[in-house]
């Protein structure tokens, strides 16, 4: 099998290290506008060779791990150059403008939208992580429109990897994506931009700050050039969620400032519930 991964960095590489063991005979070649990381992927044994898009003709499959903006007109060029029996799949974080864009390419039954919920703040080829995506679930958005043979191998091979599968419409994806992963990235650059704008004394971020804060802001570590992008095609549903957080950190500003900590109280303890949730657990 040939393998074509475009954009070599914490996800791509992560299913470079994944595939490469479920699959014996697989020939892993990467493209990216980044020579370095073509250098660093052959060093870490990501991929053989680098690989060019006049060569997607060759290819069995191809991963496209990109910036979602650069993934709308991307995915329509590689769609064009591919054989009659190569899967395509993105693994974004937006799905709604890239599925539209899409809608009517006349190969668009080779093309899975996907979006694993997995990874670190970290990026580039070194962050690649063998079994990132054990336990982890796999989005898949208008498995309809793919063609029956080519989504089968993608859900056996997924499952293969440790991922559980979730199917979800691309503007329900995006909505609830918002909501739960979108917001805390915001949430966590906020956070670290008005830390960073209070407190003049950098030795004091590095002396007092403890787990909490770092925990907090860790995903304000993620690439500016990764998330721009994201928060521009998902602003709707990002404004919706951002009107809510402001309206609960003004409530519960509002509740210091009047001295009503019994209602703080009864809000952080009500808030505990996610621990169930986040574990697992079913809250009646």
């Amino acid at each position: 099998m040939k393998l074509f991964i475009i954009g070599i960095g914490l996800i791509g590489g992560s299913m470079a290290k994944d595939l490469r063991k479920l699959f014996a005979d697989i020939e892993i070649l990467g493209i990216d506008s980044n020579p370095d990381h073509i250098k660093q992927a052959i060093k870490l044994g990501l991929i053989d060779a680098e690989g060019t898009m006049d060569k997607l003709i060759e290819a069995d499959r191809v991963i496209v791990s990109v910036p979602v903006k650069i993934a709308i007109q991307l995915v329509s060029q590689i769609l064009d150059k591919i054989n009659q029996n190569t899967l395509v799949w993105d693994v974004g974080s937006t799905k709604n403008i890239l599925c539209k864009a899409l809608e009517s390419h006349p190969r668009r039954d080779q093309f899975l939208a996907a979006h694993p919920i997995a990874g670190t703040e970290f990026s580039g080829p070194n962050a690649a992580i063998e079994g990132l995506f054990e336990g982890k679930p796999q989005i898949l958005c208008e498995t309809e429109k793919t063609r029956p043979d080519l989504l089968a191998w993608a859900e056996e091979t997924f499952s293969k990897m440790g991922m559980y599968l979730r199917m979800m419409k691309p503007k329900s994806h995006d909505k609830h994506m918002a909501y739960v992963s979108h917001l805390s990235h915001v949430s966590s650059f906020m956070l670290g931009k008005t830390v960073l704008e209070i407190e003049n004394d950098e030795q004091n971020i590095f002396d007092l700050a403890g787990s909490g804060f770092e925990s907090t802001v860790r995903l304000a570590k993620s690439s500016p050039d990764m998330w721009t992008p994201i928060f521009e095609q998902n602003k709707k549903y990002l404004t919706e969620s951002l009107n809510a957080y402001i309206e609960n950190l003004n409530q519960f500003k509002q509740a210091i400032e009047t001295d009503d900590f019994k209602s703080l109280y009864e809000q952080m303890k009500n808030t505990n519930q996610l621990t169930q949730i986040l574990n697992g657990i079913k809250i009646k």
